[in-house]
């Protein structure tokens, strides 16, 4: 018998672990890359939790949330992506920027939560019989044992993006899970968008070409 399934996806994780790796296959439709990917369930939702990003990358990032919001399925959660400030610590390193050793990188919040919230609200009201969790975050293994503890009967299934590099941290998650498998990529090129669609605003919208030529965002 079909299984009903529920799909969340770590748009950051998947975007480092997959899509930097693989600039000809950013334009990816979610749907469908996810329906061939699990051909014997019956995916009731994809979550997809991202962050709207800073400067230039912005405005490719809103074209293809724009394709995004045309998938029935595909329910996008932004969370915060904010600058992190630090200090090198390393004994004579010689960075000098504008704060003299300080200097900024950029940090999304609230994704691991969003995610647990959603994962346990939808155990909670038997929203499907399988979890598909995107992600390599060790945020996450507490809520995947609690779903394990408070619902034995809801299979969860963890995909690693293949190029994760917290390998502990992925470890840690597979272990949680039911089942845990390195997130393929042989299924990304047959799952884009058209190069130009009509997005979710009703404007007529094209892939990035920046996505087309290199590795930028």
């Amino acid at each position: 018998m079909t299984k009903r399934s529920v799909v969340y996806i770590d748009g950051f994780n998947l975007y480092y672990g997959v899509l930097k790796e693989n600039p000809h296959h950013k334009w990816l439709d979610l749907q469908k890359y996810f329906r061939l990917l699990r051909q014997d369930d019956e995916i009731k939702k994809i979550w997809y939790f991202t962050a709207e990003v800073t400067g230039p990358p912005f405005q490719r990032q809103k074209v293809y949330l724009d394709a995004v919001g045309t998938l029935p399925l595909v329910k996008v959660v932004l969370g915060l992506y904010k600058r992190k400030t630090l200090k090198c610590k390393v004994d004579g390193c010689k960075y000098q920027g504008k704060n003299g050793k300080q200097y900024t990188v950029p940090e999304e919040k609230k994704t691991d939560v969003n995610i647990a919230l959603q994962m346990l609200d939808d155990a909670y009201q038997g929203a499907c019989d399988r979890m598909i969790l995107v992600s390599g975050d060790s945020d996450l293994v507490p809520a995947v044992k609690l779903i394990k503890e408070r619902h034995p009967q809801i299979q969860v299934t963890v995909y690693i993006p293949a190029n994760h590099p917290q390998r502990g941290a992925a470890k840690e998650l597979r272990d949680a899970a039911d089942k845990h498998k390195t997130l393929p990529t042989e299924l990304l090129s047959k799952s884009q968008f058209p190069e130009t669609l009509i997005g979710a605003s009703g404007q007529s919208i094209c892939k990035p070409e920046a996505w087309s030529q290199s590795e930028t965002r």
